[in-house]
Parts: C-alpha cells; structure tokens; sequence
C-alpha cells in the first residue's frame, strides 16, 4: 500500500540508536530467559536495524508463544509490550476477504458477477470486470495510487473522478498487477450490501466476535492508544528512494475511501486470536475459508503474485503455492506479515515498526523451530532437484558438489539446475554460517555456466569474503570481462590495484 509519508530531519545517530537497541534487548533477556526463537529474532532485529517487533505462534490450535522485542517509540525508549499496535498496513485486506465470504454466505455476494451488478455509473471498461477480479489484482483497471501519487481525505474526490478516466491498463485478466482501485471498489460493495461503512461492518462482524480491542481503523492523524511509532532508514536522494544509515520517522496517513487497502493496527496476540477464530469457525464455514484461500486464475491458466516465495493472491491474501508447506500469507507495508501453514498447523505473526524489515523473508525460518522439516539446514526452499542434492551433500561433503552433478546428470540426461537457484542455494549457505559449503556450490555454478558474469561475480563475492584476496581478484576480473558494466566489480578490483 502506497502512503503519504513525511520524513522530518532524522533524531538520532546510526551508532546511538544501535547502542540504544542493542541494550534495551539484553535488559529484556535478563527478565525472561530467552528460547531460541528470542535468540533468532534479535539477531535478525540487531541484522536489519529493526526498532520494534512483536511476535505470536499458533499452533495446533493455541498460542504457544508471544514475544515483545526492542522499542516501540525510539525517541522516548518505550519498550514495546503485549498492548503495543502496531500498523498493519495491506494485511487490512485479509479483513476485507473475510468481510466479502461473509456477504457471500448471507448470500448477498457473488464472486463472479460483474461490478456492474452492485456499482452503478462506473467507466463502460470497468464493468464487467468481476468481483473476485478485484479482489485477486487481475482486474487491469488503473490504479488510483500510482508511482509517486498520494491520496488524502483532502483529495479523495478528485483522485475517485481522475482515475475513472484513465483507460485500462492491460486486458482483464492477462497478468496480477497491485492495484487500490481494486479495494476502493470492494470497499464500495460492502458498504451498500451491508447496508453500514465497511470499517463497521468489519467492527461488529470480525473484530467484536473475536474479542480485539486493540485492533481498528486509523491513521498518522488519529490518537490510538499503545500505538508503535513508525520508522524507516528509506530517504529520497536525488528523486530516488534509498536506504540510508539513519533512522527517520515515517507518518503514514490512508485516505478514508482506501482503507480497505490499509489502515488497521493490530497487536501479533489479537492477529493470532482472528486466525484462531478463523480456523475454528467462528467467522466463516469450512468452505468458504477454502474459496478464501484459492489464488486467482489468469486468463492462461497460470497464477502469479508479488515474488517467487509470495507467487499467488488470493481473496485479499497473498498465498505460496509449493509442493511443501504451503502457506497463505497476508503481508503489509513491508514491515509486517502473517503466514498460516494450514497442513501444519501453525500460524506465525510478526508485526515490526520498520518499513523495510520484510519479515516474510524470514518467517519460513521461524517456522523452522517448530518444523523441524522447514529448517534451513534440511535444504527447505530449494526447488525439489536441488533440495535432493543438497540432502546428498550433507552426508557426503559439498566438496563433492560438482562429481555428484555429473553423476546425476549421467542418471537423468534431463536434468536441469538452472543458474539462478544454484546461485541462491550458496546464498542461503552463506546465510546458514557455512561459507566453504557455498564456495562449492559457487564453484559448481562457474563450472555449469562459464559464460556467465553473475556466476563469476557471486564467486568472487565468496572469496572475498574468504579474504583470498587473489581468486577473488581473478573471478572479479572474468565477470567484468563477460559484463563491462559491473560496477561492483570494477569497484573491488579499483580497490586492489
């Protein structure tokens, strides 16, 4: 979701808040003896300059686990507690598709009728495109936040008029694109099927039922109460947005119409109680949590989403799709995410005050404390071929990387290992603490792709971090050979010269 963002002169040094953080975190373990979970998450909190996190586990049908981590207001050391809400940003959407199955059930709702059925004076384009279109971002409708757009209460009605006139942006249905006009609209429909402003109907129909008292519509403008500050270390340099070493305030306000797109605050414990709720029937049958949960179709049959891991979108939640462990997944603002592992059993929150944080890049590792299958080390991730070399491996040694290629290519003249996951699978050695394990698979991906300068880079990269000073320097030089415009490369071979 897309937000007006204010970022006022910075207040505090990169050293001073990390000395600040980082002592907070041993004054929290002293009061509670930290399991491995609290271990994993202030390192990936110390790693990613996260100011405040809090974490909820369900699994098999409780909560088993709640966690509070580092600082809620930066300025004024407020640590975050149980109490503390934090922003949930598009993860509102995820209410918004149970809000919809609701009218479905009543039998108010039909997922593949037209907007046209419910919504009266929109664009002739528009019309048909349905409501599950919607929902799943195939609509191709022009997006009334684009790049560089914001949206405020002050110009809702013009913004409503502009995009109306803007014509379609891709044939409905031919591709998933991110788009709030999708849940303005959505938004409309709950309002006149229900009969009451959606934020009410959500109110009296979800968070009422399920006990949330901490978890409501607002904004940067409104009081509430336990409320996390909102931070980011993203700056604009020379009309571009980079991360910078200083940690900055970021004020988020969300036009009331688009708040079926973002604008609900929430604490990981009241998440964790909504999907509980959710599982156990209190808000939605059986079969409807299913339809829920079932990603879009394109027009070719496929499906697609933000990212590899996020690589369908369902009824106002992100889903991923794999042979193991499949997951729904609301995430928001790229600072907080629930993933619930149905066939598991487990549902994790991890709600952050720093845009940036992206924990659903490390929510799958959480779940590896309690599947043991999911962790790291079992090669979890993987695509299937490679999973099953990397389990060959493990028992063999990775020096034997490139002799067990060879000999399952000899097994499977098919056999295919592209680039790209080669590639990530020395990463996530690396990630593991085991760089002589990815030093192998990046010497196994030269030898697969010689003429590839990325492969070469990644290698280098490795043996950089090795200190071999003299391979590193020998592998920069072969990728810059195979790509000129390596500025890295170029740079660390400038360095020693």
């Amino acid at each position: 979701m897309k937000t007006t963002l204010i970022h006022p002169r910075g207040f505090l040094p990169g050293l001073l808040l990390l000395l600040l953080m980082s002592s907070f975190f041993r004054v929290q373990a002293s009061s509670v003896a930290p399991d491995s979970v609290d271990t994993f998450l202030t390192t990936i909190m110390q790693q990613k300059r996260i100011p405040g996190l809090q974490l909820a586990v369900m699994r098999h049908g409780k909560i088993v686990k709640l966690g509070q981590y580092g600082l809620a207001n930066v300025q004024d050391s407020v640590p975050v507690t149980r109490q503390t809400r934090f922003m949930l940003n598009s993860i509102t959407k995820a209410f918004v598709g149970v809000a919809a199955m609701q009218l479905v059930e009543a039998g108010k709702l039909d997922l593949v009728a037209p907007v046209s059925r419910y919504l009266t004076g929109l664009p002739a384009a528009w019309q048909t495109v349905t409501v599950r279109q919607l929902f799943t971002h195939t609509s191709g409708l022009p997006d009334i936040l684009p790049e560089g757009v914001q949206v405020t209460e002050e110009n809702e009605t013009a913004a409503w008029a502009k995009v109306q006139t803007l014509p379609m942006e891709f044939k409905t249905g031919e591709k998933f694109a991110y788009n709030q006009t999708n849940y303005l609209l959505l938004g409309k429909i709950i309002n006149q099927l229900s009969g009451q402003p959606f934020t009410q109907f959500i109110q009296e129909r979800q968070l009422n039922v399920v006990g949330m008292p901490l978890t409501s519509s607002g904004d940067a403008h409104d009081v509430l109460l336990h409320s996390a500050r909102g931070y980011t270390y993203y700056q604009n340099i020379d009309g571009q947005m980079r991360r910078g070493r200083q940690l900055r305030n970021m004020f988020e306000v969300f036009s009331p119409m688009l708040r079926t797109a973002a604008g609900m605050s929430s604490t990981a414990e009241e998440m964790a109680l909504w999907m509980l709720a959710l599982q156990q029937g209190q808000l939605l049958k059986p079969a409807s949590i299913t339809t829920l949960w079932t990603p879009g179709q394109l027009n070719n049959g496929g499906q697609d989403g933000f990212s590899r891991l996020l690589n369908g979108y369902a009824l106002g939640w992100p889903t991923i799709s794999r042979p193991e462990h499949r997951a729904v997944a609301p995430v928001g603002g790229g600072r907080s995410a629930v993933f619930f592992y149905p066939a598991d059993d487990l549902a994790i929150v991890v709600l952050t005050n720093l845009t940036g944080a992206n924990p659903d890049t490390f929510i799958d590792e959480l779940a590896g404390f309690y599947i043991p299958d999911m962790q790291l080390a079992t090669g979890f991730g993987l695509p299937p071929t490679i999973r099953a070399l990397h389990q060959q491996l493990r028992q063999r040694g990775f020096t034997h990387a490139q002799e067990a290629v060879k000999q399952a290519k000899k097994k499977d003249a098919k056999l295919q290992l592209p680039e790209n996951e080669v590639n990530a699978w020395g990463y996530s050695l690396l990630k593991q603490n085991k760089p002589q394990d990815a030093l192998e698979i990046f010497r196994l991906n030269v030898s697969l792709y010689p003429q590839s300068a990325n492969a070469y880079d990644s290698l280098a990269e490795i043996y950089a971090a090795l200190d071999n000073k003299a391979q590193a320097k020998k592998n920069y030089q072969r990728s810059l050979a195979l790509n000129p415009k390596n500025t890295a490369a170029a740079e660390y071979l400038k360095q020693v010269n």
